[in-house]
């Protein structure tokens, strides 16, 4: 395993990385880049408004997460799809797959990705990640400096762009279908935006794009009477966790009102997601546009299709199917503000 992944590390190593890599998510940096994202948002949903319909993943959750991660980077945009797409590919499974079957080469192939990048970004200087981390030092445990290895920048650089990408997709089509089928909350978010943060929190318990989180037993552990050995794996259910009535009230329903804070859908301690600032501002930019433009919307369930992934769960893109809705523009009539004309409309997971 490289240096540098920081979901296999151990303190001191693992901090020492960690503090490295959270100048990715500094306020300066969210604050640049939600300008991107939100004309990324308008230039992708705009030409659909009048249309036959959109599909949560395939135009829009599918793409928006490598964008913003592209620009954080600095990987020209005409790349970044290819880029996604290998990304997609690392934790994607046939139909008939074992799930623990994934590919022992997924980090070396994804380091193998970026290293033309690498190169040319060396002697191309510019404001981004890339050019940080080929300029950065890292303190050692010893107390000593040294600049970062090719191996290392490789590394940090293919575990950003890997990050998020499933995830937040998973999260904006998940989000789609729960307001789809609690059309008075999504009124709610569409007469009051400020709501949508909550929402996104409410979302993120109700149905954890990542379900299932794997840690590594470092020592003999006791868990309710039994001893977990040393060198054996955990596989710990946060998405069972965020439905704990002992936590959360009436933990099945879901409620754009509720006080959502403590799920565990980016982890916990050490390992709590880095990027969690970051898809936060994603899926609130994401929601802001798509409610502006369409305040109503039903999800083709019949020709939904489920993602077949090693680590994340939620919808795919593989065909698309469309269902008939209500208008889905805001306009100006006789003084009062009306959901729009009658028209065929659709809002799919994801291409069935």
């Amino acid at each position: 395993m490289p240096p540098g992944i920081l979901l296999f590390e151990d303190p001191p190593l693992h901090d020492l990385h960690r503090k490295l890599l959270s100048r990715v998510f500094t306020p300066r940096r969210m604050l640049a880049v939600e300008d991107l994202v939100r004309g990324f948002c308008i230039r992708e949903l705009d030409p659909l408004v009048g249309g036959d319909g959109f599909d949560f993943i395939a135009d829009l959750g599918a793409m928006m997460p490598m964008r913003t991660i592209g620009y954080l980077l600095g990987i020209p945009e005409a790349d970044q799809e290819k880029i996604r797409d290998r990304s997609v590919a690392n934790i994607e499974l046939s139909k008939d797959s074992d799930p623990a079957a994934v590919d022992a080469n997924i980090f070396a192939n994804s380091i193998a990705l970026f290293a033309e990048y690498i190169e040319w970004r060396a002697s191309h200087p510019s404001d981004d990640l890339m050019t940080e981390l080929l300029r950065a030092e890292i303190d050692e445990p010893d107390g000593t400096r040294r600049p970062l290895s090719r191996t290392e920048v490789l590394a940090y650089t293919a575990m950003i762009a890997g990050a998020g990408n499933e995830t937040t997709a998973r999260l904006i089509g998940f989000m789609g279908q729960l307001l789809s089928d609690h059309p008075d909350q999504r009124r709610e978010l569409v007469a009051d935006p400020s709501l949508i943060p909550g929402a996104i929190e409410e979302t993120l318990r109700f149905e954890p794009p990542s379900p299932v989180q794997a840690r590594y037993v470092a020592q003999d552990a006791e868990q309710y009477g039994r001893v977990v050995p040393e060198g054996s794996f955990m596989l710990l259910l946060n998405g069972s966790a965020n439905r704990d009535p002992r936590r959360f009230a009436d933990p099945d329903r879901y409620d754009i009102h509720r006080q959502a804070g403590g799920h565990l859908s980016f982890g916990q301690g050490l390992h709590f997601c880095l990027g969690s600032a970051l898809a936060r501002m994603e899926g609130r930019v994401a929601f802001e546009e798509v409610l502006k433009r369409w305040p109503d919307w039903e999800v083709d369930y019949a020709n939904a299709e489920r993602a077949h992934t090693a680590s994340v769960r939620g919808c795919a893109a593989a065909g698309r199917h469309w269902v008939s809705s209500r208008g889905c523009s805001v306009a100006e009539r006789d003084g009062t503000v009306t959901l729009g004309a009658e028209r065929d409309w659709t809002v799919t997971l994801g291409e069935g």
